[in-house]
């Protein structure tokens, strides 16, 4: 377990950002702590600061707004994130990517592996990389294991737009962006991707933009 001296610089840094109030700063791609990875959670914060910690993560993620959002994308290299997802999309579009609601849930040291050999591409964004997507081809299914903010164990499997976010928000937490995966001929602005390439499938933008899809 960590030690008392170690938790006091997690738990001081996460007080000054609770102590501003509102939303919390979402950090951009270009600053380590996106990039040098997180340490597992194992009591850095007492349990009052961490529900508030979480609830601030929620927060934020909401007035961004977002579907996920990790620690270290608040600047906090602790081995949580949190998900959310409404799906306020047309059923066409709900269908062809799998994108079902999700409850809010808090995901601590998770890790996931794939379920089968199925593979699937679509437009993806990040709170962290602001006005850009890209597709971005990852497992159809996960499996995904770790804790919740209570500590108690999750092993649980994901499938279809779910699998997409924990995917994604898991790999914030190894210092992975999703332009690390992502078919780079594809990356495009938010202006373009909502002019040109709204379908349920990136079929037309692999087309014109000279990309494969799985």
């Amino acid at each position: 377990m960590a030690s008392p001296r170690d938790r006091a610089p997690v738990a001081e840094r996460v007080e000054e950002l609770l102590a501003a109030g509102g939303p919390l700063p979402i950090v951009a791609a270009g600053l380590p702590v996106l990039r040098q990875g997180t340490e597992p959670y194992d009591g850095q914060l007492a349990p009052a600061l961490l529900d508030r910690f979480v609830e601030a993560l929620r927060a934020t993620m909401h007035a961004a707004p977002g579907v996920g959002l990790a620690a270290p994308q608040v600047g906090v290299a602790l081995r949580i994130a949190v998900i959310e997802d409404p799906a306020p999309v047309p059923e066409e579009v709900a269908l062809a990517r799998g994108r079902v609601p999700q409850p809010f849930r808090v995901l601590v040291n998770p890790s996931y592996e794939p379920v089968g050999a199925g593979r699937a591409a679509f437009f993806e964004g990040c709170l962290s990389v602001p006005g850009w997507q890209a597709v971005v081809a990852r497992h159809t299914e996960v499996r995904l294991r770790g804790q919740d903010e209570r500590g108690r164990a999750v092993d649980e499997v994901f499938t279809g737009w779910p699998a997409r976010i924990v995917q994604h928000e898991t790999d914030h937490l190894d210092g992975v962006l999703y332009l690390d995966r992502a078919e780079l001929r594809s990356l495009s602005t938010n202006e373009a991707v909502a002019a040109r390439w709204g379908q349920p499938t990136p079929r037309a933008a692999a087309e014109a933009l000279g990309f494969e899809l799985p």
